[in-house]
């Protein structure tokens, strides 16, 4: 997820939940440079004063909020949409069985039950899960959503040739052999033959798993398992406007442009213990210059950045020393990193060239920075992960230089003493994304290697980086990137990008193509194990064998600068969504 992108958790919840201190702020009156737009003003509620504790709390309704974004949805489809902003956005119009706790911080990361009754009744072998719909939970026209909608829905994810993208989790877990094709190949005359999900009434819904795996309450809370009516399904067209099972409805939509959502009056808040729905209108306008969207940002016009990529460098002294108070600065979960697809740079050699010849100190530094861009990293598993090791380090780049002796030695390996010439491809959208590419290609000129950068359409994402055969045409060699786990274990940070089977031909996060044989044994092995402390084991072990492959290139365990607008009720910062704020719960002083 990118989309998306370290938050739909359960392994370290526990002793998340445990570490978990919520202080409850309320509003200051002193603004001191705070935003200047807006009739009425819950104050700027002081620097962090979001940050895993609320910031102005309110159950006042009404009024509008206002996002801005750099960056559109890969999807608003909620089993496409991978980006980690779209997965807090869409619980304004989606709904799931279960759902992340709307509290502070790690307590977030605590699953409760959403359409369900529960959290579910799962068989002492961890193969059955049975969970019974809420009375009164309705679709946006009245009709009660059905088990029959659920079960259509998660089908969906199987159809990756007509609707690509998306975690992939559900499909691997409850068919992984792959027997089922897909509800627009489905040839029984419902529509759900999937055999692995069993609705013997509309109020009921049974998933048997062939193999157990200890993260899948966690799946079953992405917008992935929405439930999807039959009789909507637009197929690829169904992301222009979901037909609404949460508590806002689409109202209008203009890709690239703007959107606006609209209360849903057939959504019951009784069935509800999650989404606040304070707001009376959602809106939502894109742009594609983040400088001016930050500039607006802090003339009040709008509320908040719906991407929550932090504010850019041109506004960020500005920001911090006028406008504090506004003012969020929480650690994401998501690392920011290169990643080298094999097909393109085969040599082992060639890839560690790279590595050792980056600059992480300067990669840092056009990143933001340790305050605004985060620490560096050296591994490819984020510290709260089990298993993490934030001190292993096998290619040196905690000393923050790089080793230019050692990335000529693997030239030399690699065949190409004098270096060679690559294409690094980073989103055209993301100003701190070039600015990490033009880094990096300045440390590769220092042995030879000659990195011309290609920016794309930050948009169509899945559809160039996301497309191996795009990638191999391209010659795209290095990509920038990042990731956020898509809850926090092993398996929900590293599957996507390391396993083997993950690879797909659009939509893809698989992006070195890497399909080592032993690294998806672990997987296996690790996804069985029901002691988080076994499967962290398992899972160190895999993010070694990652940095051995050397396809991946770390740059930092990414911090943000977040805008924060005074008219924001509610405010808190949830790790169930990478640090961001908890879209759900916020309201706005009319």
């Amino acid at each position: 997820m990118t989309l998306m992108s370290s938050q739909r958790r359960r392994i370290a919840a526990g002793a998340l939940l445990a570490a978990a201190t919520m202080v409850v702020t309320t509003a200051c009156g002193g603004d001191s440079g705070g935003d200047t737009g807006g009739k009425g003003k819950a104050g700027a509620a002081g620097f962090n004063a979001a940050v895993n504790k609320i910031a102005s709390p309110s159950d006042k309704k009404g009024g509008e909020l206002k996002f801005i974004g750099s960056q559109e949805a890969d999807s608003w489809d909620p089993q496409r949409g991978y980006y980690g902003f779209v997965w807090d956005f869409a619980r304004y119009y989606t709904r799931q069985l279960v759902s992340f706790k709307a509290e502070p911080g790690a307590a977030s990361t605590e699953l409760v039950s959403d359409l369900a009754t529960d959290t579910g009744k799962v068989s002492a072998d961890g193969l059955t899960y049975t969970f019974t719909l809420k009375d009164g939970v309705a679709w946006e026209d009245g009709k009660p959503i059905t088990s029959k909608d659920i079960k259509y829905g998660i089908e969906r994810i199987w159809a990756q040739d007509v609707i690509s993208g998306g975690p992939i989790y559900l499909q691997q877990v409850l068919d992984p052999k792959g027997e089922y094709k897909g509800p627009y190949k489905d040839t029984s005359a419902d529509k759900l033959g999937l055999k692995a999900i069993e609705t013997p009434d509309d109020k009921t819904i049974i998933f048997k798993l062939p193999v157990a795996n200890g993260d899948f309450l966690q799946m079953l809370a992405m917008p992935a398992a929405s439930p999807v009516r039959q009789d909507k399904d637009t197929k690829a067209k169904y992301g222009l406007k979901p037909f609404s099972s949460g508590p806002y409805k689409w109202d209008s939509y203009t890709p690239n442009k703007a959107m606006k959502l609209v209360r849903n009056d057939k959504w019951d808040g009784k069935t509800d213990t999650i989404r606040k729905a304070l707001p009376d209108t959602i809106s939502v306008t894109f742009t594609t210059n983040a400088d001016d969207m930050d500039n607006r940002l802090v003339e009040g016009e709008y509320d908040l950045d719906l991407n929550a990529t932090g504010v850019g460098a041109a506004a960020r002294q500005k920001v911090l020393q006028q406008h504090k108070d506004n003012v969020d600065n929480p650690q994401t979960g998501f690392i920011r990193y290169a990643v080298f697809p094999q097909t393109v740079i085969p040599n082992i050699e060639c890839r560690k060239a790279i590595i050792y010849a980056a600059d992480s100190k300067s990669l840092q530094t056009a990143r933001g920075g340790p305050q605004a861009g985060g620490d560096i990293a050296s591994n490819m598993l984020p510290p709260a992960i089990k298993g993490a090791d934030p001190k292993a380090d096998p290619y040196g780049k905690l000393a923050g230089a790089p080793d230019l002796a050692k990335a000529k030695e693997a030239l030399k390996k690699c065949g190409k003493p004098n270096g060679f010439k690559t294409t690094i491809a980073v989103r055209n959208n993301k100003k701190i994304e070039i600015a990490t590419a033009e880094s990096l290609q300045q440390s590769l000129k220092a042995v030879g290697i000659d990195a011309q950068i290609d920016q794309f359409d930050g948009a169509q994402t899945s559809g160039i980086i996301g497309s191996p055969k795009v990638v191999k045409d391209k010659g795209y060699g290095i990509i920038v990137m990042g990731w956020g786990a898509d809850f926090p274990s092993g398996q929900g940070f590293l599957q996507p990008l390391v396993d083997g089977r993950f690879i797909l031909q659009s939509g893809n996060n698989n992006f070195s193509e890497l399909n080592d044989p032993a690294v998806n044994g672990l997987f296996d092995a690790a996804l069985k194990e029901t002691d988080p402390d076994k499967a962290g084991e398992l899972y160190k072990q895999i993010n070694t064998k990652v940095s051995e492959a050397a396809v991946y290139l770390p740059f930092t365990h990414e911090k943000n600068i977040i805008w924060r607008s005074s008219r924001l009720t509610n405010v808190y910062t949830a790790d169930a969504y990478n640090g961001r704020y908890d879209y759900a719960s916020l309201g706005v002083v009319k």
